[in-house]
């Protein structure tokens, strides 16, 4: 009888775990679908799809080689002027010198921009005297500037073109000069989270946004990639077929699934994310609507 009665307790209290568990992966998905981070690319009619967006909210801008650091830079200054809150990329390859840095910064610093986001860039050979992100970060230390906070990418899944060990002394050099990170594209929620406990155990403690998709289809997405080149939008499925899979199904995708569970890994504490980089590629109003209808489904 004794043993019966152990036996119900156990499973009362494993069955009161899961729901806490549920409500609290219920609750870590609303707070971050109230303020995700969105990203765009600075193409043609691209201020039209940031028109979709609700004023206050965090876009990203991206820099691509083919487009250049100006259309990066004056596509965030348009974004700032509309009351978005807006993050540059820096690719560090793109920028010549320490004083076309500090007109970038007196720009940014001009338009209210006080965040931006540091990456090499994939340009084949430097601009001039950066040949990566971290020689950028530390330039940023030498030349004026108001900026408050500054992103540094992370890949859960490794680089297909960095050793990953050249990959984590690279991200431990520059995360002293970092207020946050932010992952690339990754379908796994695994994998994301293991990369989160690798930071932890590495002892960096810099709050990670982790990157998914918004709801795109393959037309748009085929769309920008040739306008873009494989450089932006294709460096997120080259080489990986079962992302491929996933973003070029006939109907489209939806994150819904990938959002839950990664916010069921930390309502069980295997992984702290501080909320989400939304990659839209351009396809704004769908990938809003998609927000609208998570945050409806999780009052």
């Amino acid at each position: 009888m004794a043993v019966t009665t152990l036996r119900r307790k156990s499973a009362g209290r494993r069955q009161r775990k899961s729901r806490a568990s549920k409500v609290n992966a219920h609750q870590t998905a609303a707070r971050w679908l109230a303020a995700p981070q969105y990203e765009l690319v600075p193409l043609h009619g691209a201020i039209d799809q940031a028109r979709l967006l609700p004023h206050g909210a965090t876009v990203t801008v991206t820099s691509s080689p083919k487009r250049g650091v100006e259309a990066t830079v004056a596509f965030a200054e348009a974004l700032a002027s509309r009351g978005l809150r807006t993050v540059p990329h820096l690719a560090a390859r793109q920028i010549s010198d320490e004083a076309q840095l500090a007109e970038i910064c007196r720009r940014l610093e001009g338009a209210g921009i006080a965040d931006v986001f540091v990456i090499g860039g994939d340009a084949t050979e430097p601009a001039g005297e950066f040949a990566d992100g971290l020689a950028l970060l530390g330039a940023l230390g030498r030349v004026a500037h108001r900026l408050t906070s500054i992103g540094i990418p992370g890949y859960p899944e490794g680089h297909r073109l960095i050793d990953d060990e050249i990959l984590w002394a690279s991200l431990k050099a520059k995360a002293p000069y970092a207020t946050y990170i932010v992952t690339q594209l990754c379908f796994d929620p695994e994998a994301t989270c293991r990369y989160v406990r690798s930071l932890r155990d590495a002892g960096i403690d810099l709050p990670v946004y982790a990157g998914v998709p918004g709801a795109v289809d393959a037309a748009k997405l085929l769309r920008i990639s040739m306008q873009i080149g494989v450089g932006d939008s294709l460096r997120f499925v080259r080489g990986n077929a079962a992302v491929a899979r996933r973003l070029l199904r006939p109907v489209g995708y939806r994150p819904d699934g990938l959002v839950s569970k990664l916010a069921s890994r930390v309502a069980e504490d295997h992984c702290d994310i501080a909320g989400l980089h939304v990659y839209t590629f351009n396809q704004v109003g769908a990938t809003i609507g998609w927000v609208h209808q998570a945050n409806r489904r999780s009052v």
